[in-house]
């Protein structure tokens, strides 16, 4: 089987600081999107199982490759970077459209994995967007692959309440949660070997896409960055029990919650 792997370089998020609107990020490179190993690893797992092998993609900048370099560090063979100046500021659908153009170059596939989502924008879109440009099933939110042969799977899709049982064709996209496995550690030859490890570079000329849809011409745009307001400070309600349940009664009646 062929498993491609979308993964994304994120800022370290508790670095993030907000001002005068604008977003300020660390120094840092950052690093892998902490949902994204856990696609990686049930990609592993079923080329383990199953044979074949496994690419990761991502959208990004020179730097975007350390995080191409820890997926190979762990097992991935193929390591493909969409790297273009017009892709910069891409939104959540620019950026599936630019993976779904690598995709389509990679040649034939079996299967898409992505994590749930990534820590900095907490979109949660790439998968379904990129299911929709390709054309393919998507089942988001997979916490457990049952059953995996050539033509069709048999997932469980976390749910609020539980859990889904889902048959779909292949190819098809998925989006995995925490929940899925335990990514493994990289080895130390394996950190050895995915120094030397190759990157095909891709620009939008090679991808064919069309840079008046991606970057600064995406879909959507964030005009400014605020932190969330500060909470009130807390009150104690004094009294007895019967004081304190009609006070806290009529507050909240105030307040119109109740």
């Amino acid at each position: 089987m062929k498993i491609i792997c979308c993964i994304k370089q994120v800022p370290e998020i508790q670095l993030v600081k907000v001002s005068d609107g604008k977003l300020v990020l660390p120094a840092s490179a950052g690093g892998i999107n902490p949902f994204d190993p856990y696609a990686i690893e049930e990609a592993l797992k079923i080329k383990e199982a199953k044979g074949g092998s496994v690419a990761a993609v991502t959208v990004g900048g020179d730097a975007a490759s350390a995080v191409l370099r820890e997926a190979a560090s762990l097992g991935v063979e193929e390591l493909y970077l969409c790297n273009d100046p017009a892709f910069e500021s891409s939104d959540p659908q620019a950026v599936a459209l630019i993976l779904a153009a690598a995709i389509r170059k990679m040649g034939a596939y079996d299967l898409i994995l992505t994590g749930k989502q990534a820590v900095d924008e907490d979109a949660a879109v790439v998968g379904g967007a990129l299911a929709t440009y390709l054309e393919l099933p998507q089942v988001l939110f997979v916490k457990k692959i049952q059953e995996i042969q050539e033509g069709k799977a048999v997932v469980q899709r976390q749910t609020e309440d539980g859990y889904d049982v889902v048959e779909t064709p292949l190819p098809a996209v998925m989006s995995v949660v925490k929940e899925i496995n335990e990514p493994r550690l990289p080895s130390l030859k394996g950190k050895m070997q995915a120094k030397k490890a190759p990157i095909t570079s891709w620009t939008a000329d090679d991808l064919g896409v069309d840079t008046g849809s991606v970057g600064v011409n995406s879909l959507t745009s964030v005009t400014g960055h605020y932190p969330p307001p500060a909470r009130p400070p807390a009150e104690i309600l004094q009294g007895t029990a019967d004081e304190v349940a009609a006070t806290l009664f009529e507050k909240l009646r105030k307040a119109q919650v109740i």
